[in-house]
Formats: C-alpha cells, structure tokens, sequence
C-alpha cells in the first residue's frame, strides 16, 4: 500500500524548540500538522526514548503520525509510527529489520545515485535535499535544487519529501516541481508564532497543484 504523506512534515529539531517539546508538539497538531518527526542530536538515548514516548502517545491520541530520527531501535520501543535514517545510519533494509513491516520507513538521499538506490529498497518514502541552503545543518550536503527533485520525480511512484531551507514563500512550488510532502525546520520552530506560521504553510501546500507524476 502506498504511503499518503501530508504535505507539511515538521521536524521539532530538539536545538531549535523553544521550551518542552511536548508543547510545542501539542500546538502544532491542534494547528492541524498531520506528521512530526523527533530530531535530538547529542541527547542521550534514554532521554530520547522518554520524549519520544510522550510524543507518540500524544499524536496517537490526534491522530497524527510520529516519526523518530536516526535510531530504529528507540522509534520501536517509543512506539512511534516510523522511523527516518540518514546515509550515516542503519540501512534500511537494516532498520526495517528492527521496526518491522508495519512502521514506516524514511531515507535520506542527497543526490541521484543516492534516490536511485534507495528506490530501489523497501522505504516508504525519499528524502531529497538539502532543496536550499539550510542553517540547521552543521555541515549541510550541497544543495540540489528544485531542479533535481523535478528530474528525479519519475523514477519512482514512491511518495518524494523536499528537505533543506524550505521557507514559507518557496513551499508551494517544490510540491509542483514533484514532492508528495514538505519538510520545515527552521522556519516555523524559529519563528515568532510558531503555531501560525504551521498554518501558513499548510494553507500554501494545501492550495499547490501537484506535478503530475507525483
């Protein structure tokens, strides 16, 4: 069955939240946010699986779908609904050996050979970035542009999200160059009404015409 993305995927970058990010969380769910992903670099494990667990009751509760970055392990045992690896982390094939057929599975890619291979595993879904510069990123890959991700959009059926420096302004046209979905960091845990600016978006991506083989 193939996977419905949302077209707003918020990653609550554990740096970047403002205050606990259980609340944060709440807020942009009842703003209407249908996928979280928990990104917490440098946190302990155990801290991790703690907030990851919260998390994912609460969005269950929601009815929205919680994802765990890099660490299959914690995403199974918090509960989570998927995972979303890196090139750095587990494989995938690998990771769905620890989370199972009924969890998702995410991958990012940062070039063609890269989406190429990962087409070609059992993920549910490809990352392709970094879209535009990025600031959340120490040492972000080099960015690839809306033009790759119209390139890449026929090679496969698989569900497409654009990662990387996305801005409310320039959302909109990255799901009609091909993406299914959206993922934003900065710009709305970074801005002044966090739960407005989640809004915003989900009014632009909802009103994009999508390409038409996405």
């Amino acid at each position: 069955m193939r996977l419905e993305m949302p077209r707003l995927y918020v990653i609550l970058d554990a740096g970047l939240v403002q205050g606990p990010v259980q609340s944060i969380a709440r807020q942009l769910v009842s703003a209407g946010v249908r996928l979280l992903q928990y990104r917490a670099k440098g946190v302990s494990a155990r801290e991790v699986l703690e907030t990851a667990k919260q998390l994912a009751q609460m969005a269950r509760a929601e009815g929205t779908s919680l994802f765990v970055n890099d660490r299959p392990d914690l995403a199974y045992l918090a509960g989570a609904d998927g995972v979303h690896v890196g090139q750095d982390d587990l494989s995938v094939e690998q990771t769905r050996a620890i989370v199972g057929q009924d969890r998702w599975v995410g991958v990012s890619t940062h070039n063609r050979e890269q989406f190429e291979a990962a087409a070609a595993t059992s993920a549910d879904y490809i990352a392709i970035g970094p879209i535009f510069q990025t600031t959340s990123k120490a040492n972000p890959d080099p960015v690839v542009g809306t033009g790759l991700l119209r390139e890449l959009r026929p090679l496969t059926k698989k569900p497409i999200v654009a990662i990387g420096g996305i801005r409310l302004e320039r959302a909109a046209e990255l799901i009609e160059a091909g993406a299914n979905s959206v993922a934003v960091i900065s710009d709305i845990l970074r801005a002044e009404d966090p739960v407005q600016q989640a809004r915003l978006f989900l009014q632009r991506l909802e009103a994009a015409k999508p390409a038409a083989n996405a």
